[in-house]
């Protein structure tokens, strides 16, 4: 399969920039803003038995800034961003503020998808032909990541909404790339004994209807009957599919025009723009066909103008309390759910 057209740039201070599709080059006198110095370490809880990781440096990082100093957009004269462009479709960055490194002790990478050149808007709003790059974007990077010597683990996830920490209004996501397995994808992987259970998941939801969203172009969508989070939603091919790349072209379209969806149907159920959290699980790096891809979206608002909060119960414990059920929530994003688009193509059926 043809790789991605990208051009590769290397900053000063050896930060890689990846730019995706079309771009017209930084403006003259473009100055790239240098990594500050900090202290990346992994450090290991006997407790629980999982890594914990240390990057002093986070704490200086970018907050908020007004739109005309935001570090994703175009660079123009006189202001230098992270993307040495003038223009873009789609850009990734290490990040110059990460929560690992590529040197030891720390051993991972770090990095900044931005889906469009474009401040105003998110995920919900990018045209298709964005949609098309960023899949091509997600394919490319989880490929190269996870062929790097140590990595273990290629995690593509987003959040969005100051609610969830944001710190950038400019719509991206982020890609780490773990040098071990972390706790969450480690835990469904040891599920798996014989047959995929996300399979029979799937299976299960279609079968009894009640809290499927969408169901077509091979993807599924639905409010687990065990969601921690008021309106979680999964979304995953019924096809059984390792990794975001095993998917065809038309395949990996069609997952994200059903995530496209999701987060569109998110903002429309209480009028505002809904922070979440996204997450997508997939194989570990150099591991055959032993997860199921698959999405999940955490949104973190329970009710109009009052949020789920991790307190007691979820934090000390480890214990969800869901003020919902699923299928009535199902029911509330049944509502507000848009029309489907004619599909690119019939996807990747089983």
């Amino acid at each position: 399969m043809p790789r991605a057209a990208r051009t590769d740039i290397v900053q000063p201070d050896g930060r890689h920039v990846h730019l995706y599709g079309d771009f017209a080059s930084a403006p003259a006198g473009y100055q790239a803003p240098a990594m500050p110095n900090g202290v990346y370490e992994r450090r290991w809880n006997p407790l629980r038995r999982e890594w914990v990781l240390v990057a002093a440096s986070r704490q200086a990082r970018t907050f908020l800034p007004d739109r005309a100093d935001c570090p994703l957009c175009p660079s123009r004269p006189g202001h230098s961003t992270e993307i040495p462009a003038a223009r873009y479709e789609a850009a990734v960055f290490e990040n110059r503020f990460p929560a690992m490194v590529p040197w030891p002790p720390a051993g991972g990478s770090c990095e900044v998808v931005v889906y469009t050149d474009e401040h105003e808007g998110s995920f919900a709003t990018l045209p298709a032909s964005r949609l098309e790059r960023l899949a091509e974007v997600w394919t490319d990077r989880y490929r190269e990541l996870s062929a790097r010597r140590g990595i273990k683990y290629v995690y593509i996830f987003e959040n969005r909404g100051e609610q969830v920490g944001v710190t950038l209004h400019h719509p991206h996501g982020q890609i780490y790339a773990y040098p071990f397995v972390p706790p969450v994808a480690a835990s469904e992987l040891a599920r798996r004994t014989g047959a995929c259970l996300q399979c029979e998941l799937v299976a299960d939801e279609l079968k009894g209807r009640h809290r499927v969203l969408i169901n077509e172009g091979g993807m599924v969508a639905y409010v687990p009957a065990y969601a921690r989070w008021p309106y979680e939603v999964h979304v995953a091919p019924r096809a059984h599919r390792a990794a975001f790349p095993d998917l065809s072209p038309a395949g990996r379209l069609a997952l994200l025009v059903a995530m496209q969806r999701i987060t569109r149907a998110y903002d429309r159920l209480f009028e505002v723009p809904m922070p979440y959290m996204m997450a997508m699980h997939q194989s570990p790096a150099a591991v055959i066909e032993q997860a199921h891809l698959h999405v999940e979206f955490y949104p973190i608002m329970r009710e109009r103008g009052k949020l789920k909060y991790l307190a007691g119960s979820e934090s000390g414990a480890g214990v969800f309390i869901n003020d919902t059920l699923a299928e009535e929530s199902a029911q509330r994003l049944r509502d507000v759910l848009d029309e489907p688009t004619p599909s690119p193509a019939a996807g990747d059926r089983p």
